[in-house]
């Protein structure tokens, strides 16, 4: 394979960072933008990033370059004079070119089951070759299914055979709203790709909802509302499993030079009471904000990305809790004594500041709890198969 030339740079402006005004009502609080309302689909998690837990469970031909490179965080790498024994080394999935009919796919398997509202199928570095054409479909596989039985599966068109560029984040959206564990991403005849996100909203099990869960987990069903600054690091980051390793897999705001404060606005993965709030500043040690406070409040109804944001009135939010001074590069925890159920938190960082993780442990009310078992039942794609012998 010969080595192509590296990829040119992309010029962007750095994103503005306006500070919001502070409310006389309620000091810091300010207008609570919707991330989701955002134009495109990006906005949403990425439900096939390694970080949420997903994985790479087969490909037809992975002989230039690993099939696991597809979901890896972060954009690919280009590196000037990397050969090895098979040619170029590549920061993506690569398959042989192929002499005979038929075309190449890989299957991922979702971090978290959901709903998919768009993917990316990023071929950043493959030039001439790259495949011209990609399909991508989708199944629902309860349990923990081998390759060989997800082969035997049905599966649903999300995005119909069509071009792709080679070099280029291709994009496409999805108008199917059932539920899916499994995404196909097949390529035309064979070629190179990046990255692969998949993304969209989680829809977990509600069998996993009972007892004390993390409400604000992204695997959960939490997700981010509103951030009031993202210039160095996404606020979703915090939402992730696992422990940050380093300040890029935590979310960072720019430094304030103004009055106020910044903030996150997290919807919870349903209406529930609050016991217990994990504040993680690990990696931040320069960095950290120097207090905390956690609002709550209680929307009308809570059921994904299109549903109303929470309340912008300060008066509706209530206080979890008070001003507290943190540390640097240390995992906090509270206890809360939660007065009502709330679907949305917000964490105040005072002034700015990064954090690694912010975990808010909680029960789901009754109530809430069957709402999101009907949407369950709702988005599963029709006839489910059944969950495949143990050990499978």
């Amino acid at each position: 394979m010969r080595e192509p030339g590296p990829r040119p740079p992309a010029s962007a402006a750095p994103p503005a960072s306006a500070a919001p005004p502070a409310s006389a009502a309620l000091p810091g609080f300010a207008a609570l933008p919707d991330l989701a309302s955002r134009p495109g689909f990006a906005a949403l998690p990425d439900l096939a990033s390694r970080l949420l837990g997903g994985g790479v469970v087969s490909a037809s031909d992975e002989l230039f370059a690993e099939k696991e490179n597809l979901i890896l965080p972060g954009p690919a790498v280009f590196t000037v004079g990397t050969f090895g024994h098979k040619g170029k080394i590549y920061d993506g999935w690569e398959t042989r070119r192929r002499r005979e009919p038929g075309h190449d796919h890989a299957i991922v398997r979702l971090g978290a089951p959901g709903i998919v509202h768009g993917v990316i199928v990023d071929t950043a570095h493959f030039r001439g070759n790259y495949p011209p054409q990609i399909s991508v479909e989708a199944a629902f596989a309860p349990g923990y299914p081998s390759p060989g039985e997800l082969a035997g599966l049905p599966w649903r068109a999300l995005v119909g055979r069509t071009g792709a560029r080679g070099d280029s984040q291709n994009s496409y959206a999805v108008d199917d709203r059932h539920c899916w564990t499994h995404i196909r991403l097949s390529i035309y005849p064979d070629g190179g790709v990046a990255r692969f996100r998949v993304h969209g909203e989680v829809l977990p099990d509600p069998a996993f909802l009972t007892g004390t869960i993390d409400l604000a987990a992204t695997e959960d069903g939490g997700r981010v509302a509103a951030c009031s600054d993202a210039f160095y690091s996404p606020p979703g980051n915090l939402l992730l499993p696992g422990r940050a390793r380093v300040m890029g897999e935590g979310w960072e705001n720019a430094r304030r030079r103004g009055p106020g404060n910044d903030y996150v606005v997290v919807a919870l993965a349903g209406a529930g009471l609050l016991r217990e709030v994990e504040v993680d500043t690990s990696c931040f040690i320069g960095n950290a904000p120097g207090l905390v406070r956690l609002l709550g409040t209680a929307a009308r109804a809570v059921t994904g990305p299109g549903a109303p944001g929470p309340p912008a009135d300060p008066a509706s939010w209530w206080e979890v809790l008070p001003e507290t001074r943190v540390q640097p590069d240390t995992r906090h925890r509270f206890l809360l004594d939660s007065p009502q159920a709330a679907t949305h938190v917000r964490l105040d960082v005072i002034p700015d500041g990064g954090l690694a993780r912010l975990r808010v442990r909680g029960e789901i009310v009754p109530a809430a709890l069957e709402s999101l078992r009907q949407r369950w039942r709702a988005a599963l794609p029709e006839s489910p198969p059944e969950s495949p012998a143990a050990g499978g």
